[in-house]
């Protein structure tokens, strides 16, 4: 049996490996296909060995080795009945001879990374691994956690574990133990300027100057500041989630400002961040100044 794991979701690739080998009678040969050698194959791949009849044997990367990817599906038909092979790649070329064979051999599973399109997904994924591991998470509380963590399935696990370890769960005990994600942090910078909130804008600032680099926060500031205007013009639709790529419930908490804004303070704002793009690019301040200046000239 040939099984092909495909996808840069190495979360869920680890876990159906980990279900192969728990399904195996015997130990995993786990071999790194980059170093893997022609002559290497038919010991591999036509026999048993002398400890067992029966062999599992994983295979990471193969792909990306260039002497043997290009004739691997030559190999395919040649592969032991007493073998299960379970190839594991992250971002094969898919036009090549070996992949197409392997398409037509093998049992090819797709695993792909979550994104704003997945929140409902992931909600559900997190509400069932909570279960699992025996934690009590009412809806609210799981949605918290997706929407301050985010989507990548690593880091929703580990905030489950954090959780798992602190008892009883509440709204502010997840606040204080789980980090929220930047774009978390980012909306909520954005909510406050805003808001007018001056301090909060000055206060979460100084936190994230800790930890996160001027230009990719300016970056994640200016994409909400588009999507602001996106809502301001096209007013509350649903379409308007599908075109920008983000899940609904993202595009929800813009309206409330969109509507207050009006086009005029929309056009206010995207010429803010429009004369601090050019400041930043031409260095004429430190970035984070010229970040504080702009939440500070939209709070007024």
């Amino acid at each position: 049996m040939i099984t092909v794991l495909v996808g840069d979701n190495s979360f869920e690739i680890e876990r159906e490996t980990a279900r192969i080998v728990s399904e195996f009678d015997g130990v995993a040969e786990r071999i790194d296909g980059s170093e893997l050698e022609l002559r290497n194959l038919p010991d591999l791949l036509m026999s048993g060995t002398l400890f067992a009849d029966k062999r599992l044997v994983i295979i990471k990367n193969l792909s990306e080795n260039k002497s043997v990817w290009p004739d691997f599906g030559d190999w395919l038909v040649r592969v032991s009945d007493d073998i299960t092979l379970v190839l594991v790649e992250a971002k094969p070329d898919k036009r090549t001879s070996t992949y197409k064979a392997l398409q037509k051999q093998a049992a090819v599973s797709e695993f792909t990374t979550w994104t704003d399109r997945d929140e409902g997904l992931a909600v559900k994924w997190v509400a069932n691994e909570a279960k699992r591991m025996g934690l009590e998470l009412d809806t609210k509380s799981v949605q918290m956690v997706v929407r301050r963590v985010g989507f990548d399935q690593w880091n929703l696990i580990h905030a489950l574990e954090k959780l798992q370890l602190a008892g009883a769960v509440t709204p502010e005990l997840i606040e204080e133990i789980i980090d929220a994600e930047p774009s978390e942090n980012v909306f909520n910078l954005l909510d406050a300027s805003l808001k007018g909130d001056r301090e909060k804008v000055a206060t979460m600032l100084k936190t994230l100057e800790l930890t996160e680099d001027p230009y990719r926060l300016f970056g994640l500031l200016s994409g909400q500041a588009f999507q602001l205007a996106a809502v301001t013009v096209a007013g509350p639709s649903d379409q308007v989630a599908k075109d920008l790529g983000v899940h609904p419930y993202a595009v929800s908490k813009l309206q409330t400002a969109a509507k207050k804004l009006g086009r005029a303070g929309t056009r206010k704002i995207i010429a803010e961040f429009a004369k601090t793009d050019d400041d930043m690019k031409l260095s004429r301040a430190d970035p984070w100044l010229l970040i504080e200046r702009t939440l500070l000239a939209i709070a007024t």
